[in-house]
Parts: C-alpha cells; sequence; structure tokens
C-alpha cells in the first residue's frame, strides 16, 4: 500500500509539473486568462480608395483583439494583391466575392445564375477556394460594390442616356466618347469587354483613356471636369464621388455584372491558427451597407481624410472600437 501511494503522489508530481511547463494562457484586456492567443499577421489591400479602408478596418480590429499587424495595405492592383496571398506575402486582403468565380476559378463551369445570387456567389466562393488554393473567406458585406459606367448629368440628359443601351446607341452612332478607366477594367473579360459584348458596341482605342490606377475618385474626377476630352468614367457601386460630382450611373438592364461584395479572404493556415479572426472581422463587415461604404468613400476620395482614420472613426461610431 505505502509503494502505491509513493507512486501516486509521484504521479501527481509529474503530472503537476508537465501541466506547468504547457503554454500559459494569456490573460485578455479584462484579466480573463482564457483568452484565445494571438500572433503577427500581414494585411495587405488593393490601391484603390476602398481596399485600404477595408484593409485598416480590418487591422484596428486584429490590433485591438491584441494581434501584432503588419500593414501592406495598398498592395497592387487584384491580380498582384491575389499573388501576395497565394505566395504568402500577406496572410489576409478583403477581396470581393464574384473575382472568384469570374477571374480566379474562371475555367470552372459556373451556373450564370450563381453570379445574380449574392449568398450563392459568396459559397461558390468560398468552397472553390478553400478546395484549390487553401484560401478562407470570411462572411462578406451586404454591399454590391460592381463596375459601373458613369458620365455627367449634363452629358446624360443631353443626350438621352440613361443605360447602356443608350450608350451603345450613341456610340454605333458616332457620337462622341471617351471613357476614363483602369487598364484591369478594359481587359477583364468580365468588365468592359462583357459590357460591349452584351450591349453591342465596342470602343476605339482613341475612345479609352486607361490609367495606371484603379482609383474611382481619379475617373469620376476626369469625367466630372471633362479632362482630355473625357466624358465617362468606371465607377463602382460604392464610389461616394457619383453623387458629389453629379454623374449618373447607366443602368445595366440585362444584368451583365456579377455580384461584388467586399469579404475579408486569409490563408487557411492563419485562420487554423487563430480561429477567433471571424468573429472579431466579421460583426463590422456585416454593418458595412451601401450606404456605409459610399459614406467611407467619400470621406477619403473627396474630402481627403486618411483611410486608417476613417475606417478607425466609423469603428468607434458602430462601437466595435473604443
Amino acid at each position: 500500500m505505502r509503494n502505491l501511494l509513493i507512486a501516486a503522489v509521484v504521479f501527481a508530481l509529474v503530472a503537476a509539473l508537465v501541466v506547468g511547463c504547457g503554454p500559459a494562457e494569456e490573460p485578455d484586456a479584462n484579466g480573463d486568462e482564457t483568452a484565445a492567443p494571438t500572433g503577427t499577421v500581414t494585411i495587405g489591400s488593393k490601391f484603390d480608395t476602398e481596399g485600404p479602408i477595408l484593409g485598416y478596418i480590418m487591422i484596428a480590429l486584429l490590433e485591438d483583439a491584441g494581434f501584432d499587424v503588419v500593414d501592406r495595405t495598398r498592395t497592387g492592383a487584384t491580380d498582384v494583391t491575389r499573388r501576395a496571398l497565394l505566395a504568402g506575402e500577406i496572410d489576409a486582403y478583403p477581396e470581393y466575392t464574384a473575382n472568384a468565380l469570374t477571374v480566379f476559378h474562371a475555367d470552372e463551369e459556373i451556373d450564370p445564375a450563381i453570379l445574380r445570387d449574392a449568398e450563392a456567389t459568396f459559397e461558390a466562393a468560398a468552397v472553390l477556394d478553400r478546395e484549390n488554393e487553401d484560401i478562407v473567406w470570411l462572411r462578406p458585406a451586404p454591399a454590391n460594390n460592381t463596375w459601373a459606367i458613369a458620365i455627367p448629368r449634363s452629358f446624360s440628359e443631353g443626350s438621352a442616356i440613361y443605360s447602356l443601351e443608350d450608350l451603345a446607341v450613341h456610340v454605333n452612332g458616332n457620337g462622341e466618347l471617351r471613357l476614363a478607366g483602369s487598364q484591369e477594367f478594359f481587359d477583364r473579360p468580365d468588365a468592359m469587354p462583357a459590357f460591349e459584348a452584351a450591349y453591342g458596341f465596342e470602343l476605339t482605342p482613341d475612345q479609352r483613356v486607361a490609367l495606371a490606377t484603379g482609383d474611382t475618385a481619379v475617373t469620376a474626377k476626369a469625367a466630372a471636369d471633362g479632362t482630355d476630352g473625357v466624358n465617362a468614367a468606371m465607377v463602382y457601386g460604392t464610389d461616394g464621388t457619383i453623387a458629389a460630382l453629379d454623374l449618373v450611373v447607366l443602368a445595366d438592364p440585362l444584368g451583365v455584372q456579377p455580384i461584388y461584395q467586399p469579404a475579408p479572404t486569409f490563408r487557411a493556415e492563419v485562420i487554423d491558427a487563430f480561429p477567433q479572426i471571424p468573429d472579431i472581422l466579421e460583426p463590422a463587415f456585416a454593418l458595412l451597407d451601401l450606404e456605409a461604404l459610399q459614406r467611407l468613400n467619400a470621406e477619403v476620395a473627396l474630402e481627403g481624410q486618411d483611410a486608417r482614420d476613417v475606417a478607425e472613426a466609423w469603428l468607434r461610431e458602430v462601437d466595435l472600437l473604443y
């Protein structure tokens, strides 16, 4: 019996030592020692107006949760930023749901009806990216930041151009048009080429003003000011410049454009290591509706405010940052 008692004591001491050598839980801000462990995360973004705003929302929330965050916002255009994610140069960045179907997995057969349904687009993007690239999509914002074409109201009303059908009639009738957009907008099959194919018109090289940047604040201002004869602009649905510059977004009655909802995309190993990240970020993205994003974009593009300041002020306003 005495030997059994000694053995039990030794076992208890060894067990205590083993437990004591394990990783200690770090207390959270309230002293709760059950807080999930954190680490270093690198956040990128595209270099347009909205990308850095979304990127800084992610950065601010992760920093507030105790993560060390490396700021790589304004990483580049879609292809550059996506390659950085796949190569592990960044751990996450905000992307748009339909891009997974129309760009990243364009070789997959996708039912066109999926691209007109926000939830179906998100679900297909999440499945394809996890299975093929080990990328995780968090829940998207309820705003559709689709490609569009806008023209000055005076041009719209003076030439009776209110839709892309009207624009096709104008172009095919040799009406004057110079459209400012990014090179990506002119090159991507789902952007300007899709509009041209659906509505039966084609711009000449002289009618295309391709800019290196995807910043729609620049394209919209060029159209509003008539810079170098520009009277039309590539814009996005959430742009804050549209109303401020008195532009008219041309209707897309054929529904050419898919649904592009912004969402955080992460390398799966990061989410596996830090499974609390969705709970940190998704409540903020759930509040980013069309009106909210248009306002935030306007504060940066038109008022010249810093994207990080705008992001953090909004998070405080909606009680997600203190």
